[in-house]
């Protein structure tokens, strides 16, 4: 159910709006292409178009073909032109698989806009909360037999929830801390220890200041990023209460916190479009798979959510931020210049494109995105434009 959730659907992007875009095609596409399983909507449109998000702008579905909204694998995509302008025209190939004698039908599944098994732990299991609304949370408070791990079937015991035998929850674990210090966002590492059992859940005046600038020492935070690592069952009320563990990602530790089971769902209208404008100060703050450059298909955060108007489906350049530099053309190092007559004067260089990036999802003033395509990796504290810019 979840992955038919995030198949895009291509809806029909009619005249005016669309053609404001200036839209690139390659000079190398294809004639036609047809559609593989595997393939994606952004890989599909990069072998015709220069600029991959830009495809809304050019998709035309054929009403013909039963739900045109749909790509599927056997589908073929051609580019042809319509009064001098370029269209993306989907032909469906309306061929069934005989799985035996009886006629059955192998059911076809429409490809998703970007790789889902890149993304779906993002979609699935982490969740960023703010300050306040983690003040009064449940929390595990020890497992069956005082084990310090409780995997599935095990039971685990919960101070402070308040609910009905047979309800579940998600079982969820702190892992980062979004920051400010001293006016840039930054994401620093969980505490080493379950702070809240021993200062009552206060975890907005206990971040570990270890991870911190010490320019500033109990910084305001932005938000906290959780994983969910189980789901557990209500089997029996109290404080505290039992849950049995039905499963999950993780085995459960004291400490953990206890939250309703996610209800986000991936949005199936998202297309690819650009901010516009762009807020300035819109950057990388964290690789989340990495600690030094991120490329393909993986998976980055940036200082930005739905309070600074950033969507799903957004597309940014990153640009690694040029360097200030002395000229050391005009004044060698050693030289007379150098000692005599050199007075400070250095040169910033330009900033250098790294890739562009897709919003998939987006929480108060934190997003996440995958990183689409590009000729370099990105990094932490890269500047985010607008996606036209690649120079």
């Amino acid at each position: 159910m979840i992955k038919k959730i995030i198949h895009l659907l291509l809806v029909t992007m009619l005249a005016s709006a669309a053609m404001a875009q200036d839209v690139s095609v390659r000079s190398d596409h294809p004639d036609e292409y047809t559609v593989v399983k595997g393939d994606t909507l952004w890989d599909i449109s990069g072998r015709f178009l220069e600029k991959p998000w830009q495809w809304p702008s050019i998709w035309q579905a054929n009403p013909q073909i039963e739900n045109p909204h749909l790509i599927y694998p056997g589908d073929r995509i051609s580019l042809v032109y319509i009064d001098g302008r370029p269209r993306l025209l989907v032909n469906g190939n309306k061929k069934t698989v005989r799985m035996s004698p009886e006629a059955r039908v192998l059911p076809r599944e429409p490809i998703a806009p970007i790789e889902w098994d890149a993304i779906k732990n993002f979609v699935i299991n982490a969740r960023i909360l703010m300050p306040e609304d983690i003040s009064d949370l449940p929390y595990v408070v020890a497992n069956e037999s005082n084990r310090h791990l409780a995997t599935h079937t095990d039971l685990t015991y919960v101070r402070g929830i308040d609910g009905r035998v047979g309800e579940e929850y998600a079982i969820v674990r702190l892992r980062h801390i979004y920051y400010d210090d001293n006016g840039v966002m930054k994401r620093g590492l969980k505490p080493p220890y379950p702070t809240h059992l021993k200062k009552g859940l206060e975890y907005p005046d206990n971040v570990w200041n270890a991870t911190m600038s010490w320019r500033k020492k109990n910084p305001e935070v932005l938000g906290y990023e959780f994983w969910d690592v189980a789901v557990g069952r209500l089997v029996k009320t109290g404080n505290p209460a039992t849950l049995k563990i039905q499963g999950g990602r993780a085995p459960v530790k004291p400490g953990d916190l206890i939250l309703p089971l996610d209800s986000h769902q991936y949005p199936d209208q998202m297309m690819p479009h650009a901010m516009n404008p762009v807020p300035e100060g819109l950057e990388v703050v964290a690789l989340t798979q990495t600690t030094y450059g991120s490329g393909h298909y993986q998976i980055i955060a940036i200082n930005g959510g739905f309070n600074q108007g950033v969507e799903p489906g957004h597309v940014f350049s990153a640009f690694r931020p040029g360097k200030t530099v002395r000229d050391e053309v005009k004044y060698p190092k050693g030289s007379w210049e150098d000692h005599k007559t050199w007075n400070g004067d250095k040169v910033t260089l330009p900033d250098q494109y790294s890739a562009h990036v897709l919003v998939f999802r987006v929480f108060d003033e934190v997003s996440y995105a995958m990183i689409m395509d590009g000729d370099r990796p990105v990094r932490e504290h890269d500047w985010l434009k607008h996606p036209d810019e690649t120079l």
